[in-house]
């Protein structure tokens, strides 16, 4: 047994043919950041600092819907959501509504260790962030002129888009397709688990483009998109409200927990034959350090690394 992590740039459908200049980046950020996380490992950081670590890298990154990339609400708003939890303990925090936190993450983290509580939101959050001194900016530092083309883009198409949605075909061929924006992009999170078997999970995310302002995903919820006990740490992405209300994250945990199932079959039986099509993704290790990556969406942006030297970088299924 040894150390293992896996992170997420968000799933969704991924066309084979996506572009060069918007492929490249993303997997050099996955790749950097995955090294980040292999190198705090190597030194003996606790999986709790190194998912965090890691999520507040993706964070800082523009290519993925967190952080500095998060996407607009219907309104033109940003409503960031962040969760993290120790396998051990069970301890756990989530921010939702968060407009003004650079690194919300950093923030859930807080609400962890530093209230008598799990879960913070809106002004509440934004509240306590100020008095942690955490990092804050004006809130004119996430809209991007990118999330501005994205959230027209819904608008026109009159939806509530996923990670990666790909834009409307036309009905008639001489009508123009409504363009893409470049709406792939997605949620991130990190799980990890040391030679020891501690575990952690963090997730982060600006949830979907054009959803209504107020509205709360998967990524915050305990149990749904975020989960580590001494079994496993999961992090979910994909469709929200199918990731809630299949408790997809606890699920794989549960089965292996009550069932005996190993890592791989959990996570596989849990995406591909409960979740709906189309829907979730989910990186995941275990306290004997495996690793799994299953989605039953067209692609996930998805990296894993093991102590024995294992690693990889993929988009597709046919990668693995």
């Amino acid at each position: 047994m040894g150390w293992a992590i896996a992170l997420h740039g968000g799933a969704g459908d991924i066309p084979a043919d996506l572009p060069p200049e918007r492929r490249q980046p993303r997997e050099a950020a996955l790749h950097r950041i995955l090294q980040i996380g292999v190198s705090a490992l190597n030194a003996k950081s606790s999986p709790l600092d190194v998912v965090e670590l890691v999520v507040r890298e993706l964070e800082n990154c523009p290519h993925f819907n967190a952080g500095k990339g998060s996407v607009l609400t219907s309104n033109g708003t940003v409503e960031m959501e962040a969760c993290i939890m120790d396998g051990n303990s069970k301890r756990c925090g989530a921010v939702s509504g968060v407009s003004t936190v650079v690194n919300p993450i950093s923030l859930a983290r807080q609400v962890m260790e530093k209230t008598p509580h799990i879960y913070l939101a809106f002004d509440g959050a934004e509240a306590f962030a100020r008095e942690q001194g955490l990092e804050t900016i004006d809130k004119s530092y996430f809209i991007t002129t990118e999330n501005i083309e994205r959230l027209k883009q819904a608008k026109e198409a009159n939806r509530v888009q996923q990670d990666y949605t790909q834009p409307i075909k036309p009905k008639d061929e001489k009508e123009t397709p409504v363009p893409d924006g470049d709406s792939k992009l997605g949620t991130v999170g990190c799980v990890a688990v040391d030679s020891l078997g501690n575990l952690a999970a963090a997730t982060s995310t600006g949830g979907l483009v054009n959803k209504m302002a107020g509205r709360i995903g998967d990524t915050p919820i305990i149990g749904a998109g975020t989960y580590a006990n001494k079994f496993c740490a999961i992090s979910a992405t994909g469709r929200g409200e199918a990731i809630i209300r299949e408790t997809v994250a606890r699920d794989v945990a549960a089965v292996m927990e009550y069932k005996g199932l190993g890592l791989k079959e959990a996570a596989d039986y849990i995406v591909h034959q409960v979740s709906p099509k189309g829907t979730t993704g989910l990186v995941a290790v275990s306290s004997k350090g495996e690793v799994a990556m299953p989605f039953n969406t067209t692609g996930m942006f998805r990296a894993s690394a093991t102590e024995d030297g294992f690693m990889e970088i993929a988009i597709w299924p046919s990668e693995t």
